[in-house]
């Protein structure tokens, strides 16, 4: 199957190709502003499918606005109707063609296009009138405002926001593309007239603000932003792909003595916490109990015992671990417990905590094993 994608190189166009090769489809004609013109009279002859992404949106002089979006659209159409080419042609359009203002406009007349080539040729076609989508490649100050307070909060660059109170209907990348696969099988999803992502998120422009600037505090305070909210996850996801890429790596604060060292990884409030506890050979840690707190113990490196006994009882329980031999192991409440290096090289354990540590109710008595 041959699938011509115009815009190849845009935001869209780039997510769109890239899970296109991943979903084994080989022959793709990958149209953009560089490519030789010729090579579209090529592409509209031998193409069974057609996702029409070209456009304009942030030019340079408002004229490109029409030349763009209606004169590209009109030319790539004629094409097609010249090779007696009926492939199918999705085309992404915006919720601004509902609007009078030139970008609207000129998205509204490419429709007009579309809708009329139909009228001539019986070729089936999609329309998405697609609100702010974002995601991984999209370009800051041009597609849309996450974008641009993704790279500039990531930056520590100011970020503007003259109305905190505006709602904005945002889309994701992964679903805009799980919508268009589904047209590529016409399967779409018609809404009023238009085809429509099923999926999209409402939020007002301050609080979206405040989510991305608290993913940067994030390396800080150690958080994990709630991944229970799927905007919040797909935000998160689209922040990281604007790290600088010299800021891809972050110090954890070591607290180190003669034993070693314990550096807490992770703490969320619904999960608990992560920590990595490193302990010199001949060195015990521990020998203490909890009334609520639980914890996992998982060596990754070197040998350890882990050593248990209930707080009323003279019976010792022990688990030899090791990092050849991923092993869990649970520490139950009312035990008291230690963990003993008994190798020659430092003893690794990765920790988690059902609960993050509060220096004002640690929960933690001291007992020896």
């Amino acid at each position: 199957m041959n699938i011509l994608v115009t815009g190849a190189n845009g935001f869209i166009g780039k997510n769109l190709v890239a899970e296109l090769r991943n979903r084994g489809f080989c022959n793709i004609f990958e149209f953009t502003k560089e490519s030789d013109p010729l090579l579209l009279e090529k592409y509209t002859k031998e193409s069974n499918f057609v996702f029409h992404l070209a456009g304009v949106n942030r030019p340079n002089d408002e004229k490109e606005f029409m030349e763009g979006n209606f004169g590209f659209t009109s030319q790539l159409l004629e094409l097609l109707k010249k090779h007696g080419n009926r492939a199918p042609i999705l085309i992404t359009s915006s919720i601004q063609a509902e609007k009078d203002n030139l970008y609207g406009r000129s998205k509204k007349a490419a429709e007009e296009l579309l809708v009329n080539y139909y009228k001539e040729t019986d070729t089936q076609f999609y329309i998405y009138r697609l609100p702010n989508v974002f995601g991984k490649w999209s370009k800051p100050n041009y597609n849309t405002v996450i974008a641009t307070f993704c790279h500039n909060i990531a930056r520590d660059l100011d970020i503007q926001v003259n109305d905190p109170y505006v709602d904005l209907t945002l889309c994701y990348i992964d679903d805009v593309l799980e919508e268009f696969f589904r047209a590529l099988e016409g399967k779409p999803t018609i809404q009023g007239g238009f085809c429509v992502v099923p999926v999209t998120h409402n939020i007002k422009l301050g609080e979206l603000a405040e989510i991305i600037k608290a993913f940067k505090e994030s390396r800080i305070n150690l958080s994990i932003p709630n991944m229970n909210n799927t905007l919040i996850k797909k935000l998160y996801s689209t922040y990281l792909s604007f790290l600088p890429e010299d800021k891809f790596s972050y110090d954890l604060k070591m607290n180190i003595d003669h034993r070693g060292s314990f550096s807490e990884f992770i703490r969320t409030s619904e999960r608990g916490q992560v920590s990595v506890n490193v302990s010199k050979p001949g060195i015990t840690k521990g020998n203490h109990w909890h009334h609520t707190k639980n914890e996992k113990f998982l060596v990754v490196s070197g040998e350890g015992l882990v050593r248990f006994r209930k707080i009323d009882s003279d019976e010792i329980i022990e688990y030899k671990v090791n990092g050849e031999k991923l092993q869990v192991v649970d520490i139950p409440t009312g035990y008291t417990h230690s963990i003993v290096n008994i190798g020659e090289s430092d003893l690794v354990t990765v920790m988690w905590a059902n609960e993050c540590f509060d220096s004002e109710k640690p929960d933690t008595y001291f007992l020896e094993v």
